[in-house]
């Protein structure tokens, strides 16, 4: 794994194993996700949520197995409880999770790589344990310059991730670890149908009454693990979340409310200490 990562010594989140086994109850795994767009000039607020549908792809370093899936997998060393998705670059959230970082990037060419970092919140409901929860973080796009270079999104992508993943007992060297590896794995854990989507026509454009061209044609499947224009688009995003929700309705006769918070220990730096403060409250 690349220098510019160092890891906090943080335990195991006490709500990772709960949620994992909520969500596995659910006929599809989607949630909501808002993040925030730049409000037009001359809006009275700086800037606007915006919500659509993701589909949880599991945790980052923790792939869901697949046995469709024939990408190189790398050695089960790390896991993490940050929540991945997978998106289109050329979708508006994208630059959303740019424009709204601290880096404040908002220019085609800056939103093209790894990076990001802007606020976002997610929320899952699980009507077979009445359980909503929620997470608050921070949303960072793995992309394929990952392993190719240092650039300030990838740095930033390599250091807020990288803090957050936990060496596991798996076998194997932690140097042979590859980003790359691991946003490949992701691209062969969807469906060639799904693969095929990062080869639709640009996502929001007018068709101004023409057909796509023959490179961008709708309902195409992808076998290939490589190919040029889907892996161009694909994109996998971390949910670094820093608070999480976990709220249980089953019962109003007990209903509860549990907030969990990341916090960090002052003056440990960047291999400092982690930990999960939990907090019960009522509903």
């Amino acid at each position: 794994m690349s220098t510019t990562t160092h890891h906090l010594t943080t335990p195991a989140a006490p709500w990772t194993s709960t949620f994992e086994s909520h969500v596995s109850k659910l006929p599809s795994p989607e949630f909501v996700l808002s993040s925030l767009q730049p409000a037009p000039k001359g809006s009275p607020v700086p800037y606007l949520p915006r919500l659509r549908y993701c589909i949880y792809r599991g945790m980052w370093g923790s792939l869901p197995e697949n046995k469709h899936n024939d990408a190189p997998r790398n050695a089960p060393i790390y896991t993490s409880d940050m929540p991945t998705f997978t998106t289109d670059v050329r979708m508006q959230k994208v630059g959303q999770f740019f424009a709204s970082s601290s880096g404040h990037a908002s220019s085609d060419d800056q939103v093209q790589g790894s990076g990001g970092g802007g606020p976002v919140e997610a929320v899952w409901w699980i009507k077979d344990t009445g359980t909503q929860w929620r997470m608050r973080g921070e949303a960072f796009v793995v992309g394929r310059d990952i392993d190719e270079g240092e650039s300030s999104g990838v740095r930033t992508v390599k250091s807020e991730v990288g803090r957050r993943m936990r060496r596991t007992e798996g076998e194997g060297d932690e140097g042979d670890w590859s980003w790359a590896k691991e946003l490949t794995a992701h691209f062969g854990n969807c469906s060639p149908g799904m693969r095929g989507s990062w080869k639709n026509p640009p996502p929001g454009t007018a068709t101004n009454g023409q057909e796509p061209d023959k490179d961008h044609q709708l309902g195409q499947k992808v076998e290939d693990l490589h190919d040029p224009i889907a892996r161009e688009n694909f994109r996998v995003v971390v949910i670094k979340p820093e608070e999480v929700e976990q709220l249980d309705i089953s019962d109003p006769a007990t209903a509860r409310r549990w907030k969990y918070t990341f916090v960090v220990e002052k003056g440990q730096g960047a291999e400092g200490k982690g930990e999960w403060k939990t907090e019960e409250l009522w509903p």
